[in-house]
């Protein structure tokens, strides 16, 4: 995708976190937890980013939305270079780029109402001129995610899972955001909710013309809701493609190993498992080359040595392996 078309833009991003050593402790070890992740997102799209726990799905949005400061990279939203923002500009950028966290439970103030805490926005924003504004406003985001205006002076504990999560995307809609970074939003609720909240999202999404970075490790779930699939290995994006594409075709052995895993509600239809060997690497001392090829059954003696660069295989699908690229 041309960088000019899109919303977002990340270039090699790299985020590492250094470990604490001793006192006298000389090399430092590092996590490379985001190791050179490049994509794009354009208006109105829906990007799903998936891979195994600890691959840095979670890291990237969180440095795409400052909420960790990169190491190094590029993140461009509508033109103008994330990393660089400080003070006012930075408070700007928050109005146009908001975040859905995972755990509903541990991501709404105990301590305040409903209205308090997607109210706050508003306040800090400026964007209501007095109390009675706020609380129509607020009441207006409630219905908008299938709440009541009953809700507004309760507090979290006296809501279900799924009604926690529909408290935390209104409070990512109060601003009215061009972008939302949805970083697994489903995964902690009941499979029957699950599919409700994912409605909501895309209903959303058409009703206010939003963007989504939509990060999850349910490979159906991201199948459903997601125009283009990216997906992460250690660190590293190792295919990108159009939904359909990538479930029909996956080209990259690590995508192939994933989508053998996906149940398939049909007894007729048998899908052959791939069961890799060995452990993920640690990201301390991640692998040469290729992250993947201690475990890939494709390996060649050149991928333990050059790191495979993202190429367009067929129009639109990308894939980071000498092999298939």
């Amino acid at each position: 995708m041309s960088h000019t078309a899109a919303l977002l833009s990340v270039t090699t991003l790299r985020k590492e976190f250094p470990l604490k050593g001793g006192v006298f402790a000389k090399d430092v070890p590092t996590v490379h937890a985001v190791d050179g992740v490049s994509f794009d997102i354009a208006p109105g799209e829906t990007l799903g980013l998936v891979g195994e726990s600890g691959c840095g799905k979670s890291t990237t949005g969180r440095c795409i939305l400052r909420l960790i400061e990169p190491t190094s990279g590029q993140i461009m939203f509508q033109g103008r270079d994330v990393i660089g923002l400080q003070g006012e500009e930075l408070r700007g950028l928050r109005r146009d780029m908001q975040i859905i966290f995972q755990d509903p439970f541990a991501s709404l103030n105990p301590r305040h109402t409903v209205r308090g805490i997607i109210g706050e926005a508003l306040v800090i924003h400026r964007l209501a001129a007095n109390r009675r504004q706020l609380d129509d406003r607020v009441v207006e985001l409630l219905e908008t995610v299938g709440l009541q205006s009953g809700h507004l002076q309760r507090f979290p504990h006296e809501f279900s899972g799924g009604q926690r999560q529909r408290i935390g995307i209104a409070r990512a809609l109060a601003v009215q955001p061009k972008m939302i970074v949805c970083d697994e939003p489903v995964s902690a609720l009941d499979v029957s909710i699950q599919a409700q909240v994912i409605n909501l999202l895309e209903d959303l999404q058409d009703k206010f013309g939003l963007t989504y970075l939509f990060i999850a490790h349910d490979l159906s779930v991201v199948e459903h809701i997601s125009d283009r699939v990216a997906v992460m290995y250690l660190g590293r994006v190792v295919e990108i493609a159009p939904s359909d594409s990538l479930y029909d075709n996956p080209r990259h052995p690590y995508t192939e190993a994933l989508l053998s895993a996906v149940p398939i509600p049909d007894p007729q239809v048998k899908r052959k498992r791939i069961v890799l060997q060995g452990e993920v690497p640690n990201p301390i001392q991640p692998p040469t080359g290729c992250h993947f090829h201690p475990r890939c059954p494709l390996a060649e003696e050149r991928c333990k040595l050059e790191v495979p660069q993202l190429r367009e295989s067929t129009p639109g699908h990308w894939t980071a392996c000498h092999v298939r690229g």
